[in-house]
C-alpha cells in the first residue's frame, strides 16, 4: 500500500490526502478539534490575482500550488483566496509560486525558492507536500508552514513529525458528503453516481460519507432502495474518457453524479449538460461553474487560511495551531453544503433543489454537530488500489438501502 502511494505522490493532481481519521491520526502531535472554522467563502474566479506588488521584491506570505492550475475552481483556488482574502486587507504582500516537477525535491525546491523571496509564511495545498514540509519545517525553523490535508512525515513513512513551526489542517470529508448524499436523496433522486478521481483517503472519505448520507435519508423516507454507480477514474483530469463515462452513466439513468476529482468535475458537468442531468461539486462552491451543479459538498479551505493566519499575527498560533493536527468540522463549521450565493444571483443557496430546503440542511447538519450522526470515515479494503468492492462498502458502510454497483 506504502508503494501505490508513493506511486500516487508522483502522478496525483488536485484533491488531498487526510492520513488519518478524524479521531486517531497517524501524527503523534494530533491537536486541537475544537478551534473554530469557518464556512467557505469563494470569490468571482475572474478576480482573482496573482500577487500584491512588493516595492522590494519580497513576499512575506507565499502559497505553492500542487501540479493543478491556480484557478482550478477547487482545491487550489479555495486555498489562495484564502491567502489573498487575509493578505489583502491586512496589506501584506503575497504571492504565489507553482513548482516545476510533480516531485518531493520539486516541492522543496519552491518552497526555497519562496523563502529565498522573503516568504515567512508558506501555505501548501495538499498531502503532496507533506515530505517536503517535513524536510522545510526543519531547514527553516523561522517560517511558519500552514499544510492543507496533510501531515508532515518522512518519504518512506516511518516517521511523523510536526514541529512548532507547521500548522496541519484537515477536514472531515466523510461529513460533507454525507450531507451531499442525503440531501440528493431527500429531493427525490434515487438513482445516483460517484465518480471520485483515485482512492486516495480524502477522496475515499467523500464517497463513504455520501454513500451513508444516501442511506440514512432513503431509511428515513422508506425507501426499498437507492441505486448508486460507483467509479474512480484514477485521474485528476478534465478530459473525453472522464466526459465518456459520466456520460455512460446519464444514459442508464443516473440522475446526478458526485464528481470528486478535482478537473473530472469539468468533464462530469459537460456530460451533465448534455444529458440535461445535475452534478454536486467538490471543495468549493462550483454552483458558478454550471447550471448542472445543484449544490457541493464543501471544505472550508480559504477560511481555514485565514483563520491560521490570523492566529499567527495576533501571537495565538504556537497555542492553538503550531505542531498540531487540527480538524474542521460541522462541529467547528468546517465542512458543510454552501448556504450563501456570493455572485448575487439568488438569495437562496437551495434553489437548485426541487425539495431540499436551507430548514431541512439546518436540522442534518444538527445532527453532525452534537455527534449523534457520526459517519465512517474509513473501511477495510482488500485491494492495494484503495478501490472497494461492492460488498466491501456495504458491509463497512452498514448500507441497508443502497444497491451498489462498482465500476
Amino acid at each position: 500500500m506504502k508503494k501505490f502511494l508513493a506511486m500516487i505522490l508522483a502522478l496525483a493532481m488536485v484533491l488531498s490526502m487526510v492520513a488519518c481519521s478524524k479521531k486517531p491520526a497517524k501524527d503523534p502531535n494530533q491537536g486541537n478539534t475544537d478551534n473554530p472554522g469557518q464556512t467557505e467563502t469563494i470569490t468571482d474566479p475572474d478576480k482573482i490575482n496573482d500577487e500584491m506588488t512588493s516595492e522590494d521584491g519580497k513576499y512575506e506570505i507565499a502559497f505553492i500550488t500542487d501540479v493543478g492550475q491556480l484557478k482550478d475552481k477547487s482545491f487550489n483556488q479555495g486555498a489562495w483566496e484564502g491567502v489573498q482574502k487575509y493578505a489583502e486587507e491586512n496589506k501584506i504582500t503575497h504571492k504565489y509560486y507553482k513548482p516545476e516537477e510533480a516531485s518531493d525535491a520539486g516541492y522543496l525546491a519552491a518552497i526555497d525558492l519562496a523563502v529565498s523571496g522573503g516568504a515567512k509564511i508558506v501555505v501548501t495545498p495538499g498531502y503532496l507536500f507533506e515530505v517536503a514540509v517535513y524536510e522545510a519545517q526543519t531547514k527553516y525553523p523561522d517560517v511558519k508552514f500552514i499544510l492543507l490535508d496533510g501531515a508532515p512525515h518522512t518519504a518512506d513513512y516511518a516517521t511523523y513529525e510536526t514541529k512548532t513551526n507547521v500548522a496541519s489542517v484537515m477536514y472531515a470529508e466523510e461529513e460533507s458528503g454525507y450531507l451531499a448524499g442525503y440531501a440528493a436523496v431527500k429531493d427525490g433522486f434515487t438513482k445516483l453516481g460517484f465518480m471520485g478521481g483515485m482512492a486516495v483517503p480524502a477522496v475515499q472519505a467523500f464517497g463513504y460519507g455520501y454513500l451513508q448520507g444516501i442511506n440514512a435519508a432513503a431509511e428515513e423516507l422508506g425507501l426499498d432502495s437507492v441505486d448508486v454507480t460507483y467509479h474512480y477514474t484514477g485521474d485528476f483530469a478534465e478530459n473525453d474518457t472522464n466526459k465518456a463515462t459520466a456520460k455512460t452513466m446519464y444514459q442508464e439513468g443516473t440522475e446526478v453524479i458526485f464528481a470528486c476529482g478535482g478537473s473530472v468535475g469539468k468533464s462530469v458537468m459537460a456530460a451533465a449538460s448534455e444529458a440535461a442531468a445535475k452534478v454536486i461539486g467538490v471543495d468549493v462552491d462550483q454552483r458558478y461553474d454550471s447550471d448542472t451543479v445543484i449544490t457541493s459538498a464543501t471544505k472550508g479551505l480559504g477560511n481555514s487560511v485565514v483563520t491560521v493566519l490570523t492566529s499567527i499575527y495576533d501571537g495565538t498560533f504556537e497555542s492553538t495551531y503550531g505542531g498540531k493536527t487540527t480538524y474542521f468540522t460541522a462541529a467547528n463549521n468546517g465542512v458543510g453544503l454552501p448556504t450563501e450565493v456570493l455572485d448575487g444571483s439568488s438569495d437562496n443557496a437551495f434553489d437548485r433543489f426541487a425539495k431540499f430546503t436551507k430548514e431541512d440542511y439546518d436540522k442534518v447538519y444538527a445532527t453532525l454537530v452534537d455527534g449523534s450522526v457520526d459517519p465512517v470515515r474509513t473501511i477495510t479494503v482488500a485491494a492495494d488500489t484503495g478501490i472497494a468492492t461492492a460488498d466491501e462498502l456495504v458491509s463497512g458502510l452498514g448500507l441497508t438501502k443502497v444497491n451498489v454497483t462498482v465500476r
